[in-house]
């Protein structure tokens, strides 16, 4: 029989995992004999299916995967929580190899107000009595208040009524009856009742869908897959994928016995019972989002005049050209044999081609004895780990389960923080545990508890750890040890050059830490320094680390029992200062002339440079007192003026005002032949340093 698989949406595609086999991983397997437990499901039963398979991720989310065994047309019920039925619309695949079609249906987010709405009494957002009556205009009603008065409503009007103690409005019901129009107050009223049974039935039915929203939290999913009465038993299966709590990781390392063990903490926090089932834990960081399915979207579309009304739009349209035709893609090799495989049967050969690493061979745990262990392999860029038993976990349960045993290779060291010792000044180094991952299986990141000797020694933190990779781990200070760090800093000349009026200096700014560390216990030890990386600086030449990180470098010391160790770091930062030299001040240039850093053929030149710009700067004062004295002159010879106007020319006074012009007047004269010679004298000595810094080049 041709089998035929399904794909709702996406499937578990979305998580960014079925090119990379993940679902291969999880050990799927060709359609299994029904188990003794189930009993074929007929379309009329409607009934769910049990939960056979378990995959938890470190993302955050778990794939589901549901199966038994139908005849026939079958009916699935697949009971979800509200907050994850966007993720199960996302993911949900379905695995029928007799059905040729199916269908799933599924209550709208809107299904409840927009059935309350279409109901004869509309009984969303809570009315009041008043507004619901208000509402049935025209409907026949009984009233009782407290005699019967039948009539049909004409509406609720309120009115404003005054008591003895207070005033306010109050609703009235209008009815019209054979006698005439009959108001009364709803205050008054102690019953009514409606003569269409379609608005009594409608209230029944809007109540229980109110009554039936509050009671659970819960939307159906319910699959139709078709078939008819005479088709054997056949086995199908759903999956999907879910929010689930993030599964966790502690271990156990024993420095005695190199043994690291871990256990795996799981949490089943749905209300359904884990019973047997296939649990597979997933490490790495899959692509995993939520998108809003469930909730039905409208979008706003314009209004567009008749087509039959208006007038044509001019245009204009620009000349074009043909496009390229496309490169036609090399055909694919069709695999009819693959494509007529089911689900189940191509999972298979995915996993067959996949790389596997079993797990080590279970060795005695820190407290004596052995556990079983998950089975481990790689799922594409994700690491899988399966549990080996069925796992059967009650609903809001907790539990831990082994996960890995095995050896590593350990070594125990001190580290000394630099960048701590430069914070806190003399400061204890940590008791630590160079550990390289020999389990052959990645390790996801996890607190780790250390055994040494048989007893505890402290706690560790590790992150991802990849297969035969190397990590440290502290779990402790020693107080017998103690070191800090002196700082010290200094800056040299490189080299300096000279270019068109362009002076660069090179220099080299020199880092220099020196750690010091005492043991005061008898045991000699291997240290490792962290040594913070300086940004922008390297290390000095031959200066060698052992291992670098982002942020540090590592050496390795030997500290001696009853001992210090001195151990000195040099790094180097590159600076370049570059000087404009036609824009410096006489001052700096005098600095960088006398500074004995540069070269002495470079200074020589700056001192000639300095020379010329004396020279120049001279000559420029001298040319502004020159201009200065000149508008002195000019302002006397118009004080003068003014006097003599004042004065007049034929007075004793006027006349002596005459003779001052006139001395004035030839001041000016020899004033402006002064001022033309500064000029010249500036402009040639500005020259001169001119062309002397633009020919410049050492």
């Amino acid at each position: 029989m041709q089998r035929f698989f399904y794909a709702l949406l996406v499937t578990i595609c979305v998580e960014g995992l079925a090119a990379q086999g993940v679902v291969d991983n999880v050990q799927p397997t060709a359609p299994s004999p029904r188990p003794p437990h189930s009993s074929p499901v007929s379309k009329t039963e409607g009934t769910d299916l049990a939960i056979t398979r378990i995959a938890l991720f470190s993302s955050g989310v778990g794939f589901f995967e549901r199966s038994g065994s139908v005849s026939g047309a079958a009916s699935i019920v697949l009971p979800f929580n509200a907050g994850v039925i966007d993720d199960a619309l996302k993911s949900l695949a379905v695995n029928d190899p007799a059905s040729a079609s199916l269908q799933v249906n599924y209550p709208a987010e809107s299904t409840l107000v927009r059935t309350l709405r279409s109901l004869s009494i509309d009984l969303t957002g809570n009315p009041s009595l008043a507004e619901m009556l208000g509402s049935l205009r025209g409907v026949e009603i009984d009233v009782y208040a407290p005699n019967l008065i039948s009539g049909r409503i004409l509406g609720v009007e309120h009115r404003f009524v005054t008591t003895a103690d207070k005033g306010g409005n109050e609703p009235y019901l209008s009815i019209f009856t054979l006698n005439g129009i009959k108001t009364i107050a709803l205050k008054d009223i102690s019953g009514v009742s409606f003569k269409d049974e379609k608005i009594n039935a409608d209230i029944n039915r809007a109540l229980d869908l109110i009554m039936a929203s509050r009671a659970t939290d819960t939307r159906i999913l319910t699959v139709h897959l078709d078939g008819d009465a005479a088709q054997h038993e056949r086995h199908v299966s759903l999956s999907y994928v879910i929010p689930a709590p993030v599964w966790k990781v502690s271990y156990r390392l024993d420095l005695s016995t190199n043994k690291i063990q871990g256990w795996a903490i799981i949490d089943n926090d749905s209300d359904m019972d884990w019973e047997n089932v296939e649990l597979s834990l997933v490490t790495g960081r899959p692509v995993s989002f939520i998108q809003r399915l469930y909730t039905p979207y409208h979008l706003s579309r314009p209004v567009l005049p008749l087509a039959i009304a208006g007038i044509a739009e001019a245009a204009a349209y620009n000349s074009g050209w043909a496009e390229a035709p496309a490169p036609v893609p090399a055909p694919r090799a069709a695999n009819k044999q693959l494509a007529d495989r089911d689900a189940g049967a191509v999972m298979e050969e995915a996993a067959a081609d996949s790389a596997y690493m079993p797990a080590a061979e279970p060795l005695a745990s820190v407290a004596g004895g052995a556990v079983q262990t998950a089975a481990a392999q790689i799922a594409g860029d994700l690491f899988e780990f399966t549990i080996k038993k069925p796992v059967t976990l009650a609903r809001q349960q907790s539990a831990m389960l082994p996960l890995v045993e095995a050896r590593v290779e350990t070594e125990k060291v001190l580290v000394f923080s630099g960048e701590k010792a430069m914070l806190r000044g003399t400061i204890n180094p940590t008791i630590s545990a160079e550990l390289t991952n020999t389990t052959g299986m990645k390790l996801p990141a996890g607190p780790i508890t250390v055994y040494d000797g048989g007893t505890y020694a402290g706690d560790a933190l590790i992150n991802f750890f990849p297969e035969n990779e190397k990590r440290l781990i502290s779990y402790g200070d020693d107080l017998s040890v103690m070191g800090g760090v002196t700082s010290a800093s200094s800056r040299s000349v490189v080299s300096v050059q000279i270019s068109k009026g362009v002076m660069i200096i090179n220099r080299k700014q020199a880092y220099e830490k020196t750690y010091t560390i005492k043991n005061a216990s008898g045991e000699e030890r291997r240290l490792i320094i962290e040594h913070p990386i300086t940004k922008g600086a390297a290390l000095a030449e031959g200066v060698r680390f052992n291992e670098r990180t982002d942020s540090v470098y590592r050496f390795t010391q030997r500290l001696p029992a009853n001992g210090a160790v001195s151990f000195t770091v040099q790094e180097e930062a590159p600076i370049a200062e570059r000087i404009t030299l036609t824009q410096i001040r006489l001052e700096s240039f005098v600095s960088y002339a006398t500074d004995a850093a540069i070269p002495e053929d470079v200074r020589a030149a700056l001192r000639k440079a300095v020379d010329l710009k004396r020279v120049a700067d001279a000559a420029t004062v001298s040319l502004a007192d020159c201009e200065r004295e000149l508008t002195r002159l000019t302002n006397e010879q118009n004080r003068i003026r003014q006097n003599l106007t004042a004065a007049g020319n034929q007075t004793a006074q006027g006349l002596e005002y005459l003779k001052k012009l006139s001395d004035l007047d030839t001041g000016i004269d020899e004033q402006n032949i002064r001022i033309r010679e500064a000029r010249t004298a500036a402009q040639s000595a500005q020259g001169n340093y001119d062309a002397y810094i633009a020919e410049l080049s050492l």
